[in-house]
């Protein structure tokens, strides 16, 4: 989402007040390109998590290619019976 200042207003000196809020929400930009700020989204339900794995299982999963960990947590779900 970008935000931009109200187009209406001709002097700088009636430029909206850009407080705290509205940096929060404010997207930070590249060019055309937005920055990601990292991070997971707020209210996310995952937790952080450091697994070894032997590394034939390893290799198994990477042999898929992209999407490795997602395939690892499905099985992982699916262990779980969930």
């Amino acid at each position: 989402m970008v935000l931009s200042i109200h187009k209406n207003w001709a002097d700088p000196d009636d430029a909206p007040e850009l407080d705290a809020d509205w940096f929060a929400k404010a997207a930070l930009m590249e060019g055309e390109k937005p920055v990601n700020r990292g991070g997971r989204p707020r209210g996310s339900n995952k937790v952080p998590v450091t697994l070894r794995l032997d590394r034939d299982a390893g290799d198994h999963f990477k042999a898929g290619g992209p999407g490795w960990r997602s395939r690892i947590k499905a099985a992982v779900r699916k262990a779980v019976g969930l």
